[in-house]
């Protein structure tokens, strides 16, 4: 590990526990201390890999209170590494605020390369990849609309997250506020056993999802507008 680096941001495996990096366990192995979304869930990667670096929670519902708290240990000495549940930190989970506070105050921080759902969802949809947009959740009510108007003009693809309960809302507002024709992949369960992704227009996704029962999280990659 770089000796002068004092928080590390370590991404997870999204799915299939063999998707980390030798570095990623490396780091996990060597630090002071693991910061993790859920420490029960991260529990389960530890003890695969034989990490037995003590873990502490850090979560989107403590992130703002314990974010001061943690700088401070880490200017005392403490050398420490994030992870969430799956994928990196900061994209769309905890990671954000204590990568600028730490940046901030002039602290070394390093991300690894690794998982992140987005990527495989976006490579693979057959959808221009050169330029894209990642817009993570749409918000749930206030802004959503506006948002979506907003959208309707956007010419490069456009990445989202969602999950299962609110996936047929979701297209179905695509296609009321940018067209039924407009073209979309939805991939579900990335790494996982049950992974899948559909490719079509937005009104071939809505009647395949139909007639199906939703589960797992989603990636969406929907086209932009043609000019």
């Amino acid at each position: 590990m770089e000796s002068s680096t004092r928080l590390y941001l370590v991404p997870t495996p999204i799915g299939n526990l063999g998707d980390i990096t030798f570095r990623a366990v490396e780091v996990l192995k060597g630090v002071d201390r693991i910061l993790a979304e859920d420490t029960r869930t991260s529990g389960v990667l530890l003890k695969h890999y034989g990490i037995t670096t003590p873990t502490e929670s850090f979560h989107s519902f403590n992130e703002h209170k314990r974010t001061e708290t943690i700088i401070s240990r880490i200017k005392s000495g403490e050398i420490l590494a994030l992870i969430t549940d799956a994928g990196t930190p900061g994209i769309s989970d905890p990671g954000f605020m204590l990568a600028r506070a730490a940046a901030d105050e002039g602290i070394k921080v390093e991300c690894l390369p690794g998982a992140t759902a987005f990527v495989p969802a976006l490579v693979k949809s057959g959808l221009p990849s050169d330029k894209f947009v990642f817009e993570g959740f749409l918000p749930h009510k206030k802004g959503r609309q506006t948002r979506l108007e907003y959208l309707k003009e956007e010419p490069r693809t456009m990445i989202f997250y969602e999950s299962p309960h609110r996936l047929m809302k979701t297209l179905g507002q695509f296609a009321e506020v940018m067209g039924p024709d407009r073209n979309v992949s939805v991939s579900r369960e990335l790494t996982k056993k049950f992974e899948e992704t559909v490719n079509g227009t937005l009104e071939e996704v809505i009647g395949y999802f139909e007639s199906r029962s939703i589960k797992g999280e989603f990636v969406l990659i929907l086209e932009g507008k043609s000019k």
